[in-house]
């Protein structure tokens, strides 16, 4: 595994991520986003809290972040700041855990790989319930087809992605990859 990618690539999608939240107008994060029953502000609460359960599993500083409630900006920043730190040590990203999903696993490679998934995705998810831009970086698309195309079923269990939706023939890729993962 590089680290040096794995720690690139979550530099780039964390500071597009940063660039949507700080985008979302305050009365937007009530609003209703692509995954059933979630909010705006449900859609970062998730992954925020999907960073700091990452930090704790893998022994990484996790820092006390404030609520998405009450500063949605500060507690994604401070969870990608965390993140981003221990990413850059080898020693807290190479180190082993047990993971429920992935077995015996690393920082790095859970964050290398369905956490990179996440923050494309679940920036998308964010941008549409604020009503900003969502457009999903060719490259980045990608990185997430080549991840998913193969999971099935393992990754539309409960609280995962939905189910593969249909789309017409002259969809565009962005539309491709997001209905395989059972978004409109």
């Amino acid at each position: 595994m590089d680290l040096d990618a794995v720690a690139l690539r979550y530099a780039h999608l964390a500071l597009k991520m940063s660039e949507t939240v700080a985008a979302v107008p305050p009365e937007r994060w009530s609003h209703a986003s692509p995954c059933p029953d979630w909010t705006a502000r449900d859609v970062l609460g998730h992954v925020v809290d999907l960073h700091a359960r990452l930090l704790t599993m893998s022994a990484a500083p996790s820092p006390a972040l404030p609520s998405v409630e009450d500063d949605p900006v500060g507690a994604w920043e401070g969870a990608a700041d965390a993140a981003s730190a221990a990413l850059d040590d080898p020693a807290v990203a190479l180190l082993e855990f047990d993971s429920q999903f992935a077995g015996v696993t690393t920082l790095a490679a859970v964050m290398g790989t369905f956490g990179a998934v996440d923050l494309v995705v679940h920036r998308w998810d964010l941008a549409r319930a604020a009503g900003v831009d969502d457009t999903i970086d060719p490259d980045d698309l990608a990185f997430v087809w080549d991840f998913v195309k193969d999971k099935g079923d393992l990754m539309r269990s409960p609280g995962g992605f939905g189910p593969a939706l249909e789309v017409s023939a002259d969809a565009g890729e962005q539309e491709r990859v997001l209905a395989f993962l059972g978004r409109r």
